[in-house]
C-alpha cells in the first residue's frame, strides 16, 4: 500500500545522486539492533518468490527432474544395468570433464580473421550500451518530476522517490502518460504512515533535499534523497533510547522530547525551514528543530477525557501566518494554536466524527477544510472562531463527499477554490468551493482505497494518487471536460517559460 505521497519541487534534487559511504562499525551495530537486516532479507526472499515466472518455476522443476535422473543413473550403474553402461561410455567419448579445455590453436568462434573495427560495431558487446542506459535512468533531468511515496509491501517498508522523477521519475509531469519508473528506494524498519518534504540544509549549504518519515515507531526519520543506498537517516527526531527486560516485564526509555507512540502526521514549515510539526497516537502535537534534532514545544491541547482511545491524526501550518498551526484529532475536534503563544488555549472547532485530514486554503489565510471518517468534508472560517469553550462556531459548508472515510484532501495551489478529496471508497473527487460548493469531477484511479493525494507543485493539473493497491497513479485533471472548461484558462500560467537562447 501507499500511505503517503510528497512531491519534490524542481531544482532541488541533484541530477546524479551520490552513492552512500559504507556504514561504520557503529552504524552496522545499530542496524543489527534495529532488525533492519532481517526485514530486508525476508522481504527480498518473498519478492523473489513472487516475481518468479512460470518459465523460471518450470526450470526449477526441470532441474529437479535432471537431478533425479542423474541420481537414478548412478544407481543403475551400480546395479550393472546395460543401458546405463552404454550411456556412460557415450559420455566418456564426449569427455565432458575437459570440455572447457581447448587444444592449442583451437578457435572458439571460428576464423581468427573475424573482428570489428570498434566495440560499437560488435553485436556481442552490449555492456557499454547497457551501462549508458542505466546511467541515463539514474540521471534526474531538469524537466523530470520527483515524487516520494511511503509504501509498504510484503512486510517491507520502502521510501520511493519517483521520474514524474520516482526515487519515482515522471519524465514529464505535465503528461501523465509519459514514462514513469522507480529511481531508487530506501528500506526502513517500520511501517511508514506519513511524509513531509523539506529543504532545510541539515548538512550545510543553502538548501537540502530531505524527506521526513513518520511511522509505527515513535521516531521521525529524516532521509537525504540525494544519496542512494543509504542505510541510516541523516537525522532522527525522538525515538527509543533504551529497552530493558526484567522477567516478563519490558521497560522502554525514550529520548528527550520523543513521541511515545506512532507518528501519524507531519507538516514542514516553509517559512521557518528548520521547523517540523508532528501529530501522534500518543495524543500530542510536537514542534521540532530539525537542525538540532530537538523538540522545542509539546502541545497537549487535545484532551477530551470522554474519548480515551483517541490520537492526533493531522497537522498543517498556515500559508500566510507560519506560526499558526492547525491539528485534527480522533477526539472530534480541530484546534488552532499560535506557536508564539503556547500558553494560550487556542481555538477549537467540534466536528461530527474522527478527523482524517486538515488543509489550509493556500489562497486565503482565513479558511481551512477538514475531512472526516464518516465521509464528510467541512470548511471553516477562522474569523468566526471564539476562545470561549462553550462557543460552537458553525462550518462555512459541509459536504457529504464520499461513502467512506475521506483519508486525504488537498487544495490546488494554482486554481482558487479547487479542492481534491480521496476516500476509502476508492474514488477521487474534485470540488469547486466558490459560492455553492459542488462536485465537478470524479475518478476511480484503480489505486484501491485511496490514502493519499497530492497535486504537483510544478504542474498543478497533475494529481498523484496512492492507495491500498500500492501502485502510484496519476490523474491529469484537465482531461475531464468540465474541469477543462472551468479552469483551462489557468493552464498557460502553470507552464514554465521557454528557455532563453
Amino acid at each position: 500500500m501507499i500511505a503517503a505521497i510528497s512531491w519534490v519541487p524542481k531544482g532541488f534534487a541533484n541530477s546524479v545522486p551520490t552513492a552512500a559511504d559504507p556504514p561504520s562499525k557503529e552504524e552496522i551495530e545499530e542496524i543489527v539492533k534495529s532488525g533492519l537486516l532481517d526485514t530486508r532479507e525476508g522481504g527480498e526472499d518473498d519478492d523473489n518468490d513472487e516475481d518468479m515466472s512460470d518459465d523460471e518455476l518450470g526450470q526449477d522443476d526441470d532441474l529437479s527432474n535432471a537431478l533425479s535422473a542423474a541420481n537414478a543413473l548412478g544407481k543403475a550403474i551400480k546395479t550393472g544395468n546395460p543401458e546405463a553402461d552404454s550411456l556412460t561410455e557415450a559420455l566418456k567419448e564426449l569427455d565432458m570433464d575437459n570440455y572447457d579445455e581447448e587444444d592449442d590453436g583451437a578457435e572458439l568462434f571460428g576464423s581468427s580473421n573475424l573482428y570489428y573495427a570498434n566495440n560499437k560495431m560488435d553485436p556481442y558487446l552490449k555492456d557499454g550500451d547497457e551501462d549508458s542506459e542505466e546511467e541515463e535512468d539514474m540521471t534526474i533531468k531538469p524537466e523530470d518530476g520527483v515524487i516520494v511515496c511511503a509504501r509498504n509491501e510484503d512486510d517491507v517498508s520502502h521510501l520511493e522517490a519517483c521520474g514524474l522523477f520516482v526515487v519515482w521519475i515522471l519524465e514529464d509531469p505535465s503528461d501523465v502518460n509519459s514514462n514513469m519508473y522507480v529511481h531508487h528506494d530506501v528500506v526502513i524498519p517500520a511501517f511508514p504512515l506519513c511524509t513531509a518534504w523539506l529543504d532545510c540544509p541539515i548538512k550545510g549549504g543553502e538548501k537540502g533535499n530531505f524527506i521526513a518519515v513518520g511511522s509505527m515507531e515513535p521516531a521521525i526519520e529524516i532521509w537525504d534523497l540525494d544519496i542512494m543506498d543509504e542505510v541510516q537517516p541523516s537525522a532522527t527526531l525522538g525515538g527509543v533510547a533504551e529497552k530493558k527486560k526484567k522477567g516478563k516485564k519490558k521497560s522502554i526509555k525514550y529520548k528527550d522530547g520523543s513521541h511515545t507512540d506512532s507518528v501519524l502526521g507531519l507538516a514542514w514549515n516553509k517559512e521557518y525551514r528548520n521547523i517540523l510539526a508532528s501529530a501522534s497516537a500518543d495524543k500530542l502535537v510536537k514542534i521540532w528543530d530539525v537542525a538540532t534534532e530537538t523538540c522545542n514545544l509539546t502541545l497537549d491541547h487535545h484532551t477530551d477525557k470522554a474519548r480515551l482511545n483517541y490520537c492526533v491524526q493531522a497537522v498543517a501550518w498556515n500559508h500566510f501566518a507560519p506560526q499558526v498551526l492547525l491539528s485534527g484529532s480522533f477526539d472530534h475536534t480541530v484546534v488552532m494554536k499560535d506557536g508564539r503563544q503556547p500558553e494560550h488555549s487556542g481555538f477549537k472547532w467540534s466536528v461530527a466524527a474522527d478527523v482524517e485530514s486538515v488543509a489550509w486554503d493556500p489562497h486565503t489565510e482565513y479558511s481551512f477544510v477538514v475531512s472526516l471518517e464518516n465521509g464528510m468534508v467541512s470548511g471553516f472560517d477562522i474569523r468566526n472562531a471564539s476562545s470561549d469553550p462553550s462557543s460552537q462556531p458553525k462550518p462555512s459548508f459541509t459536504l457529504h463527499a464520499h461513502d467512506k472515510a475521506v483519508c486525504a484532501i488537498t487544495y490546488n495551489s494554482l486554481v482558487p477554490n479547487l479542492l481534491a478529496t480521496g476516500s476509502m471508497d476508492k474514488m477521487v473527487k474534485l470540488w469547486d468551493l466558490s459560492s455553492q460548493p459542488s462536485c465537478i469531477a470524479s475518478n476511480n484511479p484503480k489505486a484501491g482505497a485511496v490514502f493519499s493525494i497530492s497535486f504537483s507543485v510544478d504542474c498543478p493539473f497533475t494529481l498523484a494518487v496512492g492507495g491500498s493497491k500500492g501502485k502510484l497513479q496519476m490523474w491529469d485533471i484537465l482531461s475531464d471536460a468540465e474541469v477543462s472548461r472551468r479552469y483551462g484558462k489557468y493552464a498557460a500560467r502553470s507552464k514554465p517559460p521557454p528557455p532563453s537562447s
